[in-house]
């Protein structure tokens, strides 16, 4: 599979790529970035996937979290995806900021219009990876992980636990933990999914550790100053079914922290040491 070149950067003796190519899962073009870690000229680095928030693109994260020189000196190789299929011209693609374009919500569309091209759950799992193992030199499918921000937390929850095999650890910044049980979850399953809560547990992480469990322990950090906190994220209730059904989790809370990137740049070394110990 071919892919475009949009830029590339020398960044902490590394190089920073942003990049895009033609996506079957979401039948158009889908941008993505890389970082390449020094060590990656010598022999393959492991992959951690990042799953950005509503609204972001594929540089947020390489831009704001602080992350490319600390994945430099673990010799960690980066890969953030777009939130979602871009310019499809859907009926209300563009209409909320937290549905359609820049909200695909990692899951595979059900309902059309949105089924031809809202494949994102495939997309993260088996498309993007195979791109990146053919363009990059990254080390497969037995070494890589994921984390991930708010919706790209609930995103990196539920990936992980439904494919225990294809990721060795799972961590997640105030993430959307039951979204079948908040306002942002609830519009975008009925908009996606459709009213069968049978088929939104899929796509729950609260839902999905209740029958399936990753082998790592879970690291979530979630800010006590968050404004999403009270009505979307619901760390509790993921807190409860990990203690009820066995899974390993450390969700720590922080006084004085928000939902933003100050918080996740504070924590992000905490987060790839985390990685790190799984991965090398």
């Amino acid at each position: 599979m071919q892919i475009k070149t949009y830029s590339e950067h020398s960044c902490f003796g590394g190089k920073v790529g942003f990049y895009g190519h033609g996506s079957k899962e979401c039948a158009g073009e889908m941008k993505f970035a890389v970082y390449q870690p020094p060590q990656a000229a010598k022999q393959p680095p492991p992959t951690l996937y990042y799953l950005s928030g509503l609204t972001c693109t594929p540089e947020t994260f390489l831009t704001k979290a602080g992350a490319l020189r600390l994945a430099a000196e673990m010799g960690l190789q980066l890969v953030a995806p777009d939130t979602s299929p871009r310019g499809k011209g859907l009926p209300g693609e563009g209409d909320s900021w937290d549905f359609g374009s820049g909200a695909g919500f990692y899951l595979d569309a059900t309902q059309s219009p949105w089924a031809t091209y809202y494949n994102m759950y495939s997309y993260v799992t088996d498309e993007l990876p195979a791109v990146v193992e053919q363009h990059f030199p990254g080390a497969g499918p037995g070494l890589q992980s994921i984390f991930g921000h708010s919706m790209g937390g609930h995103g990196a929850l539920t990936i992980g636990l439904r494919n225990p095999g294809k990721y060795r650890s799972i961590s997640a910044f105030a993430p959307i933990c039951a979204p079948s049980q908040c306002p942002w979850g609830q519009k975008a399953f009925r908009g996606y999914l459709g009213e069968d809560r049978g088929a939104w547990a899929a796509y729950d992480a609260t839902e999905l550790v209740r029958t399936t469990r990753h082998p790592a322990e879970i690291l979530i950090d979630q800010g006590l100053s968050d404004g999403f906190l009270e009505e979307q994220l619901h760390p509790h209730l993921f807190e409860a079914a990990c203690k009820e059904h066995g899974q390993a989790l450390k969700l720590r809370r922080h006084p004085g922290y928000d939902h933003g990137y100050y918080f996740i740049s504070t924590l992000i070394e905490d987060h790839l040491r985390h990685h790190a110990r799984h991965l090398l």
